[in-house]
């Protein structure tokens, strides 16, 4: 997930196919980091260059984006000099995160000028930079003084030039020879030897490289034998030849509906059963999508920050509340023993001096010979009162601490299973329904949008008004199978949408989704209950990796007891399957 130097290489071929020969239109610096120039070519097209350091970004875009009522000094720069420019040219200097931009414009005086827009791509280094055609600095979008980098200057005035980068070398045109060198210089992983030794690599391609090549990424390069750098060598020259001939197969790499990884080739390490890969016909419109995914994941982990905590300290609390009734019950063992003491001095009480300090005799219970520990400031006969006394305390104490814990026991599975519909929030609407869920058990304060709405209808009109539906896949024989985003929709969609005779799927012991699939009114194929467990074992709250236990029944042996928390049901007729928590051959159907 790394803007390297492939991916600035196919941004390079698409900008210029479409911007050399066009005209600057319009330069608007919508943020301090962030240009947007327009370029009429034929059509319109708008470059939206960000060197954000947290997200730098290069790439055409419909979004236009307000600026502000008077624009930045750099912005100014541009505007009076390349206000109206002719795109010459556009390139890439060797695999460097570098776009250079040539164009050509009229000075003051009517002559002809060249000038430079330099977008350096490199993370929090990133930078625009304005140079004139002898390459000296006018000025840029970020100054880097001497006090910041000893490394260049980019202030007014200063030779422009891209530093080196720890000594790494072109790949491009290097012998077998230098190329093995070049590795073994380094003493690390083989992947890690690739993006520390040349330009342009990152470590997902490097990764890639080894895959492909069949070599083991993690092998030191102290043990790379000549067939394995041959097989590396020949992999490296493919992707570089891809560059030269604009091959590109942009695509974006997805675990489940989380979009993990981009590249502007094929990832052939991520063909497997955990990953599903979507073409894209041009690198911008990759890095568009790939981008406003990761800013709507970002923004759901954002807004879902204070739920999350609150329902952390919900769960400690909940969890240290156990511990605690645990090591009260731990307390209460001794309280048949204290019965077996009474019982016994009762019996044979009579026998025994007062003022004894114990009692021996035969425990009728079990045969054996007993001795009672007595308080000799008190009659005999007392202490069988006393041990009675205590045996009815801690009775008491057991019973109302087994319910307590019972209690303590479904809150936190009940917690544990919002956390888990958390993990799998997608929008808005998922959030609003999970807050709803906490806001009626009172683990967070109500907000302004649902104070005064707490009577049971109201909170069933709130609950239903949600737009937020069950996730929805189907099985390559057709099946239909759809899995309960929180417990308000566990419910609904067990109770409401699904029929007696679908299949109900849910993880035996731990939290986890209701999976319901759907009943075609025939005898359901083997497979199918295998993709319905496979999704449930995903949807709970452990996808370390490992089996998990499914139970599946049918939907009509399913019952809610009256007055349970949402989500929670019993079933007492059902069978069993181990299944590992994959998406494999299920397609996502959006609804």
């Amino acid at each position: 997930m790394a803007f390297d130097g492939f991916t600035v290489s196919a941004l390079v071929k698409e900008i210029k196919e479409k911007l050399v020969g066009g005209r600057i239109n319009k330069i608007a610096q919508p943020e301090k980091d962030e240009l947007i120039i327009t370029v009429k070519n034929y059509d319109n097209y708008r470059l939206d260059i960000s060197v954000s350091p947290s997200l730098p970004l290069l790439r055409f875009t419909d979004e236009n984006k307000p600026s502000p009522a008077v624009a930045p000094a750099f912005c100014m720069l541009l505007r009076k000099h390349i206000g109206s420019a002719r795109i010459l040219d556009v390139d890439q200097p060797g695999l460097e995160r570098v776009v250079r931009i040539r164009l050509e414009h009229l000075d003051e005086m009517g002559d002809i000028r060249q000038k430079w827009l330099m977008i350096e791509l490199m993370g929090k280094h990133s930078n625009i930079i304005f140079t004139d055609e002898e390459f000296k600095v006018l000025d840029s979008i970020k100054r880097i003084p001497s006090s910041v980098s000893s490394v260049r200057e980019v202030l007014p005035g200063r030779d422009y030039f891209i530093p080196k980068t720890d000594d790494k070398l072109e790949a491009e045109g290097l012998s077998l020879a230098d190329f093995t060198l070049a590795l073994k210089k380094h003493s690390c992983d083989i992947h890690k030897a690739i993006y520390s030794s040349f330009t342009g690599f990152s470590p997902l391609i490097s990764s890639e490289i080894c895959f492909r090549a069949g070599v083991n990424s993690s092998l030191n390069t102290e043990e790379l034998g000549d067939n394995e750098a041959e097989s590396l060598y020949e992999i490296c020259g493919l992707f570089l030849n891809n560059v030269k001939s604009g091959n590109y197969e942009p695509c974006i790499i997805y675990n489940s509906s989380t979009a993990v990884e981009y590249a502007s080739f094929r990832l052939l390490s991520y063909e497997n059963e955990n990953y599903s890969s979507e073409k894209y016909g041009s690198m911008s419109s990759l890095l568009g999508s790939f981008y406003a995914m990761k800013e709507k994941q970002s923004r759901i982990s954002q807004k879902s920050q204070s739920l999350r905590k609150s329902l952390s300290n919900a769960i400690e609390r909940t969890s240290k509340k156990i511990d605690l009734q645990l090591t009260q019950l731990k307390s209460t063992e001794k309280r048949d023993k204290y019965k077996v003491y009474g019982e016994l001095i009762s019996t044979y009480g009579y026998t025994v001096e007062e003022g004894s300090k114990n009692m021996s005799c035969i425990n009728y219970y079990d045969g054996n010979e007993i001795t009672i520990p007595l308080d000799d400031t008190i009659p005999v006969m007392a202490n069988a009162k006393r041990y009675f006394d205590r045996y009815a305390k801690l009775k008491r104490t057991f019973e109302a601490v087994t319910e307590q814990l019972e209690n303590s026991k479904e809150e936190l599975y009940h917690l544990q299973s919002i956390q888990n519909s958390m993990d799998h929030a997608l929008t808005d609407d998922d959030l609003n329904q999970i807050r709803r869920e906490l806001e009626e058990y009172g683990y967070v304060r109500r907000t302004a949008s649902t104070k005064g709405k707490q009577n049971p209808k109201a909170q069933k009109g709130l609950k239903s008004s949600s737009k937020s539906l069950p996730f929805h896949y189907r099985t390559p024989e057709g099946y239909d199978i759809y899995v309960g985003r929180n417990n308000y929709q566990n419910d609904e969609l067990s109770f409401k949408m699904a029929n007696g005779s679908d299949g109900w799927f849910h993880s035996k012991t731990i939290p986890g989704s209701h999976v319901i699939l759907k009943n075609k009114g025939e005898e359901i194929p083997d497979k199918e209950f295998e993709y319905a467990a496979a999704a449930a074992a995903y949807y709970s709250s452990d996808k370390s990796g490992g089996k998990i236990e499914i139970d599946y029944l049918e939907r009509r042996n399913l019952k809610k007891p009256a007055g349970a928390k949402p989500g929670f049901v019993v079933y007492y007729t059902n069978f069993s399957m181990v299944a590992a928590a994959s998406l494999e051959g299920l397609t996502e159907v959006i609804d």
